[in-house]
């Protein structure tokens, strides 16, 4: 008797050996592989999971592919003004040097994380500028000294002043002391003032230090010393002072030996890297105010610190525009842990105690 298929029984038939034949393909790759749980695995999930373990972490403190130009704040380090600093948690990198009398001013600088209150602002001094330079940054200040305002004019210096730009830009708080410590600036507004001078955007440099999202150990390079407590002496009225807190991995800041505190957030200020050096200085001839000279272009030898470690580096800055370059002993281009940088120039007078 022969079996009459028409179209219907034709498809089922078709779909039934389709079946059949898959079911015996898997027994098949079953019977062969020695892996039991085969058919469970997922290997382009496993492949995602090892790729996203591999992948190396963003640096946090700054947007290394960022193309804004930095602000550069002149700051007041004044005994009577320290308690009332604000805001210096949040520079990427600070730069501590001396200027007349023996006293210090900071220039920080602030990028992607920019704070509604810092300062307290002072007037700008001629050598900071080379700082803003290295950095391309906007220099901001209140006031300047004959030789800065000279300066500012002669290079071009893209210069934000509270001398002559007010709220909200640049603004009083009352504070019982002298009204010249009282000024402070808010860099969040600054992009309008920025804008309505046409200043350039867009940095032309690159960032002043390599940054590496992964802890840097400095327990191996030549020449390292134990540094837990550090003393960097400008004069006999200003020392800042370090303490290594292992726990945090993050230096707390101190000055004269007293904790240097935040006037807004309360927190004592901690610092990642420290870069120091010695350079020389000099008091301007017939400047009646003893302002400072710094012999700051050239090379020497300093150190690095971080993670309770110092190694010995040099540093060179060809001229005043120039990026300084840190480098080991063996050559290498410092790079330094993902966190703030402080760097403390100072005086061939002074002393860089490290213990």
């Amino acid at each position: 008797m022969k079996l009459k298929l028409n179209k219907k029984n034709v498809i089922i038939i078709s779909i039934a050996v389709v079946l059949l034949l898959a079911g015996i393909g898997l027994l098949i790759t079953k019977f062969f592989s020695n892996d039991k749980d085969f058919d469970d695995v997922n290997i382009t999930d496993k492949e995602d999971k090892k790729d996203k373990e591999n992948v190396i972490p963003d640096v946090q403190i700054v947007d290394v592919n960022s193309k804004a130009r930095p602000y550069a704040v002149m700051i007041n380090n004044l005994g009577a003004a320290r308690p009332y600093h604000t805001g210096l948690q949040d520079a990427y990198l600070v730069y501590e040097i001396v200027v007349e009398g023996g006293i210090t001013r900071y220039l920080a600088l602030f990028r992607d994380k920019l704070p509604e209150v810092v300062g307290s602002v002072r007037s700008a001094r001629h050598y900071y500028l080379d700082y803003a330079l290295e950095n391309d940054a906007y220099y901001v200040h209140w006031g300047w000294s004959p030789q800065a305002q000279s300066d500012i004019s002669t290079l071009k210096i893209n210069n934000l002043n509270g001398l002559s730009s007010g709220k909200p830009y640049f603004f009083r708080q009352n504070l019982n002391i002298s009204s010249e410590h009282t000024g402070y600036a808010n860099l969040k507004e600054m992009e309008k003032l920025v804008n309505s001078k046409n200043y350039r955007t867009e940095t032309n440099k690159a960032l002043l230090l390599n940054y590496s999202p992964t802890n840097i150990d400095l327990n191996n390079v030549e020449g390292k010393l134990d540094a837990s407590n550090l003393d960097l002496k400008y004069s006999n009225g200003f020392t800042t002072n370090y303490v290594y807190d292992s726990n945090a991995n993050v230096y707390k800041q101190y000055v004269n030996n007293k904790e240097h505190k935040d006037y807004k957030t309360g927190n004592q200020y901690t610092v990642k890297n420290i870069i120091t050096y010695k350079v020389g200085n000099k008091t301007i001839s017939g400047d009646n105010k003893g302002r400072q000279d710094l012999d700051n272009i050239g090379s020497g030898e300093g150190y690095f610190i971080t993670g309770g470690v110092a190694v010995p580096i040099t540093w060179e800055k060809k001229a005043r525009s120039d990026q300084t370059i840190y480098k080991y002993k063996d050559g290498t281009e410092i790079t330094v842990n993902d966190g703030n940088t402080w760097i403390h120039i100072i005086p061939n007078n002074g002393n860089i105690g490290i213990s």
